[in-house]
This record gives C-alpha cells, structure tokens and sequence, in this order.
C-alpha cells in the first residue's frame, strides 16, 4: 500500500486549445483573462503560449479559473484547464561504489552494453534528441566540438548547468564513445542534441517550463525528447489531459516523449505509481534496472490501470558526464534509466527512419523480454538496433 502524495502546485493553469483554432483561442482567454492577444507584448507572467502544441499557461484567480471552466465545458477554443504543478528531477542519488565485478567497464559503461550499444552500428548520425532538464555542462571537454543547441526557460538562470543531473542524462543519451579517460558512456554519440533548461540549478521547474521546452523541441524538428523528471502521484490519480493531448499533437508531428517513471518505490514492501507526466498513456514511462537485470528499488510501477511501465533501461550506477568540476558522476535513478531508452529510441530512428508512433512501436517490439513482471519492467529492456 503507497501513502497518498501531497501535490504541489503554482497558483497558474493550464489551458488547453483546439489545435485548429489557436488564435481564437488566445483570443477568447484575453477576453477571459483581461489581456489583449494583439498587443504584441504578453507579459509571460500573465499568458505563455505555445503554438506548436495548442497549450497557454495563465494566471488566474478563483474568479478567472470558473471562467474558463465554463469556457471549457462548452464548444469552443478553450477546451480543457487543468492546474499548473510543480515538478521536480525525480531524485538521482550519488553511487559509492563502482558496479560489480560482473561489469567490465574497461571500454564503455554497462548500460550501453546492458542496450546493445557495443554492438550496434548506429550512431544517431542526423537524428536530433532534446533533453529537458537541468541545462548542459558547457565547458565540458567531453562535448567539444558537438553541435549542441540550448536554451533556458528557467527565469535567471542561463542554460548553465548549476546541478549536473541534466549533463549526466546529455551524457547517456548522446555522449562520447571515446572520451579521453575510460569508459565511454554516450550511446546516440553522433546525435545532434538540443539541451533545454525546463528545471532550475535546484532541480525543480514547473509545467509550464516543461510545455515550453516540448513546444521547442517540436518545433526544431526533434525525434526524441528524454525527461527525467515529474511528480510523483497517489494510486489512481488521473493521468494529465493536457499533457496526453501535447504528447499526441508531438507524436502526430513526428517527436516521441520518453520520460523517467518515478523513484518512489521502496521494494518490495512499497511499489509506487508511476509519475506526473510519464503516466499519460502517449508518453513513454521507463524503469529502471541494476547490472543483474534486476528492478531497481526505487522503480515505480504500474499498481492500477492508470500509469503503466512501458519499458526498462539500466538505472543504477550509472557513469557519466556531470557538471565541473566533478566533470564525472555515478547516479541511480529511472532518470538515469530514461536517456537510456531515448538513446536508443535514436538510434532507431536513425537505422529505420521511424518517428512518432512508428518509433515508439520498434522501440517496444524490439526490447529484451526480462523474466520480471511486465507491471515492472513493461516489454523489457531496450535494445539497439
């Protein structure tokens, strides 16, 4: 049995807007919300909107919020409102120890041997993958010479990464094969990444920040998000409208969601629901497993029919990049987990020229059935092509 979850939340909403009729939309919320869509200037403290997915976030009081429920319960361009959360990096702790002898870490980490990584000759060559997190390392040598894109969406902080969980989760997806000091860790090494700031230096964010980064990467044409990061929820907590609907409109646009499960599960006494937003049935929700192809302890996963655990990657001690000037860390987590599958989501991309739905399809068929409860580890442990 899980205890109930408080939420947080920021006081704003979110709004969701029929895809074909935006502009009516934004216009219907000035109306709502007291600001002029044609001015040319929203104060972003009153109104953001993001015109690939059809989603604004808007600040409303308890008057407004009734507003707009009415709006949305009737035809109309303003179609759902749901509140703004807070969302933080699903905790990744820091490893003491190195793997066990079992991994040879000599040449490249275990997971990208746990994924067929090693093996395969995909590079991620052409294929553009956004990491929404705590920004990029941008003085790490390891990156030198990538064609690496950034952007913040955090108020006052630059792309800077003050925290290192976001180069860490850069650095499984798409890091180096051949760094100057053994193992290699990146397994989409020739990807073009695009690293948006969507959590601050303290690791916390909100949707809004998130939508903007999705809204961003769909736009650049991105084949794969990777978000290690959510809230954690109560069982049977409704999965998000508005971010299955963005995920929907992403995949229709050809950019597939991955994101991290959660790491509330203490097994086997406890085993958590999956999180806030990888619990929409259009994101991909990844577990996490050790070097014994085990679940990891922390690992939320499916404990009702909302949320479901749709594949695994290796998610416990961890090597990668990280901020300066540790430069390297060793982390746990189904974050750690995450850029693991979008990695590979890559890859495939890259192999098969498969995006949005198709992609999502390979990556599942394709992975290594474990022998553990799909509720754990959904189809398997994904596997390079």
């Amino acid at each position: 049995m899980t205890d109930p979850v408080e939420e947080e939340f920021t006081g704003r909403f979110l709004v969701l807007l029929q895809e074909d009729a935006i502009d009516e939309g934004v216009a219907e919320l000035g109306a709502i919300a007291g600001f002029d869509p044609n001015s040319g200037d929203l104060d972003p403290d009153t109104v953001q909107v993001f015109p690939e997915l059809g989603v604004a976030v808007v600040s409303a009081d308890p008057n407004l919020l009734t507003e707009l429920n009415g709006a949305a319960e009737r035809p109309g361009p303003v179609q759902i409102v749901e509140p703004e959360r807070v969302v933080h990096l699903f905790d990744a702790a820091r490893e003491e120890e190195e793997p066990s002898a079992e991994a040879d870490e000599s040449v490249l980490t275990w997971g990208l041997q746990a994924v067929g990584a090693d093996i395969s000759t995909a590079t991620g060559k052409g294929v553009k993958i956004a990491v929404l997190d705590t920004g990029f390392e941008k003085n790490h040598p390891d990156f030198a010479g990538r064609t690496i894109t950034t952007k913040s969406f955090i108020t006052g902080e630059d792309v800077q990464d003050g925290h290192g969980h976001g180069t860490h989760c850069i650095g499984t997806s798409a890091g180096p094969r051949k760094p100057a000091t053994a193992p290699g860790y990146g397994i989409a090494y020739e990807a073009e990444i695009f690293a948006g700031k969507v959590l601050s230096n303290a690791g916390s964010g909100s949707d809004g920040g998130i939508l903007a980064g999705i809204d961003w990467a769909v736009s650049n044409g991105v084949a794969v998000i990777s978000m290690s990061l959510g809230a954690d929820v109560s069982p049977g907590t409704p999965y998000s409208q508005i971010y299955e609907t963005v995920a929907q409109r992403a995949m229709a646009k050809g950019t597939l969601i991955v994101a991290a499960a959660g790491n509330a599960s203490s097994r086997p006494a406890k085993v958590a629901p999956v999180g806030h937003p990888a619990r929409c049935p259009s994101i991909i929700a990844v577990a996490a497993i050790d070097v014994n192809r085990a679940i990891a302890f922390f690992s939320s996963g499916t404990v009702d029919k909302i949320g479901q655990i749709d594949v695994a990657g290796p998610g416990v001690d961890v090597y990668s990049s990280f901020k300066l000037p540790e430069k390297y860390a060793r982390l746990r987590g189904t974050s750690m987990a995450t850029p693991h599958a979008a990695g590979v989501a890559v890859l495939i991309a890259e192999k098969t020229g498969a995006r949005g739905f198709e992609l999502w399809a390979r990556l599942a068929l394709t992975a290594l059935r474990l022998p553990l409860p799909s509720t754990d580890v959904g189809g398997g442990l994904v596997q390079a092509p």
